[in-house]
């Protein structure tokens, strides 16, 4: 893994593992001038869970070195989390989504296909980017910093039905207003310009519930937004890659598939 230290105006909190491609671009296409000549690569913000609390490492690096298996850049965000309350979460995240998308990291991404992918609280906030919720800061809320597709795993959805406590209390406080409850109801801010998603969840999750995720599949439908939604009968919330759990596990496969079938694996 390659922090990427010294890189000029790297977002805080961010790290890359590159694309493990082949064949590399043939020696005579490179030069000093341009390092990275040849075929571009999609890239993918990985956004771990943690209630807005912590982040979970488990859903970090792994899930960015399987990725990177896929010939697609993979950056991991430490996004900030409690006590630093909305926008900051959202601010981080749609500063390395552009930051991203422009290049400073001199990888061959493709710009056209910059994506994101979060699990449980960083799932909302992957939802969040995908429903371009503003941070009130015209120099974030621009077309760089909103994802073309997104990967939500077992998401936090909506602040208003089947609650996770916990994730409202880390990102608004303790007694947050109705309108922003609503504001970041991820469901509530699906639009017809919301990029396709692949969702999957556990139906007897016992921290998020699965109605989250049937909620947003729901909304993308409403919207002719194209989606995928796997729910599997049983699972622990904070599965992860969820290797070696029986049925769940499919859920990497199924999604290189969905990925493939959105031109975004070489």
């Amino acid at each position: 893994m390659d922090p990427l230290t010294g890189s000029p105006g790297i977002p805080a909190g961010l790290s890359v593992v590159p694309a493990r491609r082949s064949p590399a671009p043939p020696a005579a296409d490179r030069s000093p001038a341009n390092p990275n000549a040849g075929p571009r690569s999609p890239a993918i913000l990985v956004l771990p869970g943690g209630g807005y609390e912590r982040h979970a490492d488990h859903e970090a690096e792994p899930v960015a070195e399987w990725l990177a298996s896929l010939g697609i850049h993979a950056f991991v965000l430490r996004y900030r989390v409690s006590p630093h309350r909305h926008p900051a979460p959202l601010a981080d995240a749609k500063a390395a989504l552009a930051w991203i998308r422009r290049g400073g990291h001199r990888l061959a991404v493709d710009a056209s296909r910059v994506g994101v992918l979060g699990f449980s609280a960083g799932g909302h906030l992957a939802a969040t980017l995908a429903g371009s919720v503003p941070t009130g800061d015209d120099t974030l809320d621009v077309p760089e910093s909103r994802p073309d597709l997104a990967i939500l795993c077992y998401p936090v959805v909506s602040f208003e039905t089947a609650v996770h406590q916990g994730s409202i209390n880390n990102l608004l406080g303790a007694e947050p207003s109705g309108n922003q409850l609503a504001a970041l109801s991820a469901e509530l801010t699906v639009t017809d310009r919301t990029p396709p998603a692949f969702i999957w969840h556990t139906f007897d999750d016992p921290a998020v519930d699965v109605e989250h995720s049937l909620r947003y599949a729901l909304a993308l439908r409403k919207a002719a937004v194209p989606a995928e939604l796997h729910v599997f009968p049983h699972g622990r919330h904070g599965l992860g890659l969820a290797a070696g759990v029986a049925g769940v596990e499919q859920w990497t496969g199924l999604c290189a598939t969905w990925l493939s079938g959105h031109g975004w694996r070489p």
